[in-house]
């Protein structure tokens, strides 16, 4: 699976962006897939996950209530949007799949197989 993130930018605090993840490579509707993001200097941190189905979303609780993540299986895409941006969403943004015999998205960075290249998102107070 080849996974394409983009749709990051400079947005100001309160503002919103949609990323977007394409896939190509294998049947995309049999992968959960994730988002993560990493900071300067810090650790990659989950943001967001989907199970295969849509039937399961997941979310870090900092983004509970201000991120969505959705997928659109005919368009091999996952999204996320990201209302009410905060200075310290700034990072890059990373989507995740997981290997087509997982159903389940997944919390842990080590339980994803195939990554994105990174989009950077950039909010200013």
């Amino acid at each position: 699976v080849q996974l394409q993130a983009s749709g990051g930018g400079l947005v100001q605090a309160g503002g919103s962006l949609r990323l977007s993840c394409a896939a190509s490579g294998r049947t995309f509707s049999s992968n959960a897939m994730g988002w993560f993001r990493q900071a300067p200097g810090k650790e990659r941190e989950f943001v967001a996950a989907i199970s295969r189905s849509y039937t399961s979303t997941y979310y870090a609780d900092s983004m509970k209530g201000r991120f969505t993540i959705s997928r659109d299986n005919a368009k091999n895409t996952v999204y996320l949007l990201m209302n009410s941006l905060k200075p310290e969403d700034t990072a890059v943004y990373y989507c995740a799949a997981r290997r087509s015999t997982c159903y389940s998205g997944s919390y842990y960075y080590t339980d994803y197989d195939y990554w994105g290249q990174g989009t950077q998102v950039t909010v200013s107070s």
